[in-house]
């Protein structure tokens, strides 16, 4: 049931709350959709929040404790006793999403929840996917699947798919193994249901399939399930045994998580940053770039000091170092983007890359001419200081040149960094756009001097 969640509803929950009859509120919260609910605890104190949740059972209570942010589930369980989060929440989990609630714990109660775990099997598998680096394959499948072996033939198949499926909400393939639990293909639900019953799995599956190692990484993950249309991606080790599967909810909230990550990083802004978080960490995510951002400021103002006779013979050239500090470090910021894209995307082989890198010196080519070509034309007209055609020519040749190097310098720092196997969305925001203004400055600064 869906339920408009207003100012007048959660009044009335604290009302309901206030008076002790929380034990009303159970029926309807049965019925409302998990993430409803999560909204509507996010918006009450904590104790009030506490009230509600208790009144939910078995796997509504797991569902609506995925969907609360991380922050308050993390204040949430610390107030629980560890036989509660274990026996009412963890057991009624998948494994993935119970290994990245436990993980989320203090050490110590991290191993005191997986002991109180009746599920033996399900607390082997859940500390199996603990083990594993959490940005790798992994960290982020779940062990739940549906297998069968290629020897069997139809009717067992469909019997073992049935006892299966009991522990799983879908099932988007079913995988064929061998004896040693080695993938060897697919399986579709539709020929199953195709052939006689006592046909041979192994003459029927599909032997060409697509998986992924368990220490890929994550975006690698996303990216081979996005280039394949995949709803779900098997996992094996080295050896070729099944492990476990990703499915497609896991990859939608691993593209965000990145996308998160890769905006604040071009914002400036290093490290996982939440609104929750405190002053003190916020201030330290923003600081460095920031410190950089003065240093480069900095170095800009030794630029200017450096060539103060030519500022003194000619001081109109002042008037447009704004201009072409501005201009240079946008072009950067929009040639680092695009680049840090197409990294991201998965192509970031050479042939790409070079292809890439000359796309990228045509159009600024282009726009170099334009944008250059537009302030002569500006500057013949209305002549800003009366300083006549020299300084339209010497801030529009120093344009021209800016536009180039800031377009080459934003394409090629993205790919270097990538090479280096660092983050190349460090390279975009704060980094180019400062960079840019000092080389603007100077390659500015220098043609000034030439020309008068």
């Amino acid at each position: 049931m869906q339920i408009e969640i207003t100012r007048e509803y959660i009044d009335y929950l604290k009302g309901v709350i206030e008076s002790g009859q929380t034990q009303e509120l159970k029926e309807p919260l049965s019925e409302m959709h998990p993430a409803d609910i999560a909204d509507i605890l996010e918006v009450l104190s904590m104790d009030e929040a506490k009230e509600i949740y208790l009144l939910l059972e078995g796997d509504m209570a797991s569902d609506v404790l995925l969907e609360i942010p991380e922050d308050d589930r993390r204040r949430f369980l610390a107030e629980l006793p560890s036989d509660i989060i274990a026996r009412q929440y963890i057991e009624y989990m998948d494994t993935d999403d119970a290994a990245d609630v436990i993980g989320e714990l203090p050490d110590n109660k991290r191993e005191e929840v997986i002991a109180f775990i009746d599920d033996q099997e399900h607390a082997g598998e859940i500390t199996e996917l603990l083990s594993y680096d959490e940005d790798s394959a992994g960290g982020i499948m779940a062990a739940e699947l549906v297998a069968v072996n290629e020897n069997w033939n139809v009717q067992k198949c469909l019997k073992e798919i049935g006892r299966q499926s009991e522990d799983i909400d879908e099932i988007y393939y079913v995988y064929v193994v061998d004896n040693d639990n080695k993938l060897k293909g697919v399986l579709s639900l539709k020929k199953l249901i195709q052939y006689p019953t006592q046909t041979n799995i192994s003459n029927i599956y599909q032997k060409d399939v697509i998986s992924s190692l368990i220490d890929a990484d994550r975006e690698e993950v996303a990216q081979k399930m996005e280039k394949y249309d995949l709803v779900a991606l098997p996992v094996v080790d080295y050896s070729g045994h099944l492990k476990g599967r990703i499915t497609i909810d896991d990859v939608v909230d691993i593209i965000r998580e990145e996308a998160e990550k890769d905006y604040q990083m071009v914002s400036g802004i290093t490290g996982d940053v939440e609104p929750s978080d405190t002053v003190f960490y916020i201030t330290k995510a923003r600081l460095p770039w920031l410190l950089i951002g003065l240093v480069g400021g900095i170095l800009g103002a030794f630029v200017i000091s450096g060539n103060e006779k030519a500022l003194e013979h000619v001081p109109n050239m002042a008037y447009f170092i704004p201009l072409i500090g501005a201009m240079a470090g946008n072009v950067g910021v929009q040639s680092s983007s695009i680049v840090v894209q197409s990294i991201a995307s998965g192509a970031n082989d050479l042939q790409s890359m070079s292809r890439k890198l000359f796309k990228e010196l045509g159009v600024a080519l282009i726009v170099a001419f334009v944008l250059a070509g537009l302030i002569l034309i500006f500057n013949l007209s209305f002549d800003i200081g009366g300083s006549g055609s020299s300084l339209a020519f010497t801030v529009s040749t120093s344009l021209f040149i800016v536009v180039i190097f800031a377009s080459l310098f934003g394409t090629f720092i993205p790919l270097f960094l990538d090479k280096l196997k660092i983050d190349p969305a460090l390279a975009t925001g704060p980094f180019i756009t400062t960079m840019n203004d000092i080389m603007g400055l100077l390659i500015y600064m220098l043609i000034g001097q030439f020309m008068f």
